[in-house]
């Protein structure tokens, strides 16, 4: 049974079974205690063993994990006296594959998602939304998605709450109240957004989950990196991404049960920031997502300073334990003792509480599952080191990386096609352009003119073939994987254009439904 090796507990070898990966995990510890040095030692573990893995650069110094370490880097000596320490005869410094990526395009490829994928209530959690305001975003996907408008960027957003402020009287007799001052305080904190930086996160090309779980040459997983140092300024919308991009894997990959290793491992850094201040429905949806996901064979590691931080409901599916040092210096810290000593399986050879404020850096107690599924008795254990560089990359090597990526190219450069702000603005544009002929003319003859919108098949088709023509790339990247995803151009064009069809036959036989159960259909038929 193949496993990773963590380090030394006394005498005895602590180990994570690769099959027992997917029941998630928590790294937990002060600042300084060895966090970020245990959490890059595993990844380059799993990726050795085939597995990709996803981790977030909180501090920027992660990056390094692509270059192999060096006996004239700073700390070398330690990692080298550590080695030895635990008899680790084939220590030797090696680098890894890696895929920079960067919510804003600046350390690494850009990542991107739609509004439409998205969804109304990550907006509503990333805007800070009240329940109300919440039912108005809610009532405009609602209106977009039986009107066939694809909903790509903010600006298709900021155009749609346009349109439903000018219209909130016909609205509101359909879906329920829509009151302008909720779409002005919706359309106030998209603003904010934008001046974050959010506006780069939503678009096109949009990410293909299928490029975050690829192997080399040598089979090794590539280890995908996210530049976060800055996207921390924006905390809220980094934890969104993150849970954005769970719930994209837990729609997007099959089933696969409890694997030999995992499919993908994934390093959540920063984990209160999921947590904190999160309505009870959303903290609910992470729950699920968190319990569910291991089915399809991807295991969720949290890393944190606090183990409190960490809901309970959550904290119970964590399997596989590293605690570092906690200091006691308040009455929070020492209940947070009390607690992470509470959740190991009891060694009588050890105080476990007294144990955690005296953990010296780059040791740390260490419970794992066992072939059965049960946790071990905990040891106190010294970690070994990584064989990667500690500490981050130059901007030269940064660069040569992301030259040779497999996805160099792929999502660089934005798509921008026509969706919800181009149709609106044109259908305002005819508006203006009838009145005007109607006040030249006389209403009688203008009414004599063929009507300006084309037949829905035609509209269908049009929008179908444009997202093929703008998305040749990422077409050729999916029929190469094999599998289409959620986020593949042709299927959201597919279901677009089955959406405009359906819902027009809809209206015309009473059946307004009838676009969104095409386009649910659609989306399962091409993913």
């Amino acid at each position: 049974m193949s496993d990773i090796f963590l380090g030394l507990g006394g005498d005895e070898r602590q180990a994570l079974l690769l099959e027992k990966a997917n029941r998630h995990g928590l790294i937990a510890g002060a600042t300084g205690t060895g966090k970020t040095v245990t959490l890059q030692g595993l990844a380059e573990s799993f990726s050795a063993n085939g597995v990709p893995v996803f981790v977030a650069d909180v501090k920027g110094d992660l990056s390094g994990i692509s270059m192999a370490g060096s006996s004239t880097f700073k700390h070398a000596d330690k990692l080298e006296e550590r080695a030895k320490e635990l008899g680790m005869e084939d220590y030797g410094y090696s680098d890894n594959p890696a895929i920079f990526w960067d919510l804003y395009g600046e350390q690494g490829h850009p990542i991107r998602t739609t509004i439409s994928e998205m969804g109304p209530m990550l907006l509503a959690r990333l805007m800070d939304l009240n329940e109300t305001q919440e039912g108005v975003l809610n009532i405009v996907f609602r209106f977009a998605d039986e009107e066939g408008l694809l909903l790509l960027n903010l600006e298709d957003l900021q155009s749609m709450l346009a349109y439903t402020a000018e219209h909130a009287k016909e609205l509101s007799a359909k879906y329920g109240n829509v009151s302008r001052q909720s779409v002005g305080a919706i359309q106030r904190q998209l603003l904010q957004l934008e001046n974050e930086g959010a506006d780069q996160f939503f678009g096109e090309p949009a990410l293909e989950i299928d490029d975050f779980m690829q192997t080399d040459e040598q089979g090794r997983g590539y280890i995908n990196v996210l530049a976060a140092d800055k996207l921390m300024r924006s905390p809220k919308l980094y934890a969104t991404f993150l849970l954005w991009l769970l719930a994209e894997l837990f729609e997007t990959l099959p089933e696969v049960g409890d694997p030999e290793k995992p499919t993908l491992v994934f390093f959540f850094d920063e984990a209160h920031l999921l947590f904190d201040d999160a309505p009870k429905a959303l903290q609910e949806k992470i729950e699920q997502v968190v319990r569910l996901i291991r089915s399809k064979g991807v295991g969720v590691f949290f890393v944190t300073q606090n183990p409190m931080d960490i809901p309970e409901e959550v904290a119970g599916q964590l399997g596989n334990r590293v605690q570092h040092a906690l200091r006691a210096f308040t009455k929070r810290d020492q209940r947070a003792i009390k607690a992470a000593a509470e959740t190991f399986r009891i060694n009588p050879d050890l105080d476990v509480e007294a144990a955690i404020t005296e953990l010296r850096v780059g040791e740390a107690l260490v419970s794992t599952l066992d072939e059965e599924g049960a946790p071990t008795v905990v040891q106190r254990t010294l970690i070994k080191p990584p064989r990667s560089r500690l500490g981050p990359v130059t901007k030269k090597e940064r660069a040569i990386i992301r030259s040779i990526s497999p996805v160099e190219g792929k999502y660089d450069e934005e798509v921008d096609r026509e969706s919800a702000e181009e149709v609106l603005l044109k259908k305002i544009e005819d508006a203006a352009e009838t009145a005007a002929e109607v006040e030249a003319k006389g209403k009688e003859e203008v009414a004599k003119r063929p009507r300006r919108t084309t037949s829905i098949w035609g509209k269908a088709a049009k929008a179908a073939a444009g997202a093929a023509a703008a998305s040749a790339g990422t077409i050729l990247a999916g029929k190469l994987s094999g599998r289409k995803s959620r986020s593949d151009p042709t299927a959201r064009a597919a279901s677009a254009a089955a959406g405009t069809i359906a819902t027009e036959i809809g209206k015309a036989i009473g059946v307004p439904g009838l676009g969104r159960f095409a386009r649910n259909l659609m989306g399962g038929l091409m993913r």
